[in-house]
């Protein structure tokens, strides 16, 4: 059944880069805080790096509980599952960071990116250290059929200037701190680098 490798590359990278939606869990290191797993999707806005980093645009407009927990203790779980083809699920537990507009690596780290998944709404990257990777059956996991990516998001945040972003963030709850309080995103949000 499932098996656990070494790195990232060959079969599990294809199965990864292949993939239209990833999710995301994190939890805070409190026992009475709020465990988060986030849905991730947007073409090209995930990249393996190289055989044990892999890297994501994170995008405003929900709160910032990844980021909170992140800054907390590092700790993180991607998870992809085969909709179609063959069952399979592929596991990456590892230390994640999130890269701040401000971090002299953002610019870099923007650039490994497709520009056509680069959106008004970046407010930071999340920089994945994987320290596990498994896969399993995925026996379970429901057959369906992906049609296209939402432009809902990239639709609204494209009307916003970034000034008007930087606002927007300060202006949400649980976005400069998580649920439960613990800090999020820095704000006020920093413009853009030039890339």
């Amino acid at each position: 059944m499932g098996k656990t490798y070494e790195r990232i590359d060959g079969r599990l990278r294809a199965f990864i880069e292949s993939q239209p939606v990833f999710f995301a869990a994190t939890a805070p290191l409190a026992d009475d805080g709020h465990v988060n797993v986030s849905p991730k999707g947007r073409s090209g806005t995930l990249v393996v790096i190289d055989e044990l980093t892999l890297a994501y645009l994170d995008f405003g407009g929900s709160t910032a509980e990844t980021i909170a927990h992140l800054r907390e203790n590092g700790r993180i779980t991607l998870m992809w599952c085969a909709f179609t083809g063959p069952p399979t699920v592929v596991r990456v537990h590892g230390r994640g960071e999130a890269v701040f507009r401000d971090d002299p690596r953002f610019a870099g780290l923007v650039g490994r990116f497709d520009p056509e998944a680069d959106g008004s709404a970046l407010r930071a990257i999340v920089l994945v250290h994987a320290e596990r990777v498994s896969d399993s059956c995925g026996f379970a996991v429901p057959l369906m059929e992906y049609r296209e990516d939402r432009s809902l998001h990239a639709d609204f945040f494209d009307r916003k200037t970034d000034p008007e972003f930087a606002v927007y963030c300060e202006g949400k709850d649980y976005v400069g701190t998580s649920i439960d309080g613990m800090p999020a995103l820095p704000l006020p949000l920093p413009p853009r680098p030039a890339v």
